[in-house]
């Protein structure tokens, strides 16, 4: 009797240890892991003096990353697809790779930049992987600029 009842509770722990590991992080669970990614801080660090979330439409020097993220990133598209071609562009932009023509029109070419790879790296693993930071009046201008064509 004691190892049918040592049995039935050794299966209901197993069985509720394997529940928890299949539970999707939560909100605020995700937020916090994301805080700790290093590509996060080397993002605001070297890409938000140019691609802040924070600015208006007008005061704006380029891009925010949001829009280089939607526009390098297709259901398609894999993690290393996404981080060549962030890497591709940081070591050449030039105005007949970029994916951004609407950006160059307004701000012209990106300045080349001398990150390291593994910094664009890290910057880019962080950008497919979390939900990144945007402006107020960015998903109604994307949505407007795709009916659009651009």
């Amino acid at each position: 009797m004691k190892q049918l009842i040592f049995i039935g509770l050794l299966l209901i722990f197993a069985l509720s240890c394997n529940e928890s590991i299949n539970k999707e992080l939560s909100a605020f669970d995700k937020e916090m892991t994301a805080s700790k990614h290093p590509g996060k801080k080397l993002m605001e660090t070297n890409c938000y003096v140019c691609h802040s979330p924070t600015l208006s439409h007008d005061e704006r020097i380029g891009p925010p990353m949001i829009a280089v993220k939607k526009h390098y990133l297709r259901k398609t598209t894999t993690k290393e697809e996404f981080k060549k071609a962030i890497q591709d562009w940081i070591d050449n932009p030039n105005e007949n790779d970029a994916r951004m023509r609407g950006a160059v029109r307004r701000f012209g070419v990106m300045p080349k930049q001398t990150f390291s790879e593994e910094t664009i790296e890290q910057i880019a693993d962080y950008m497919f992987d979390y939900d990144i930071e945007q402006p107020e009046w960015f998903e109604e201008h994307f949505k407007n600029n795709k009916k659009r064509g651009m």
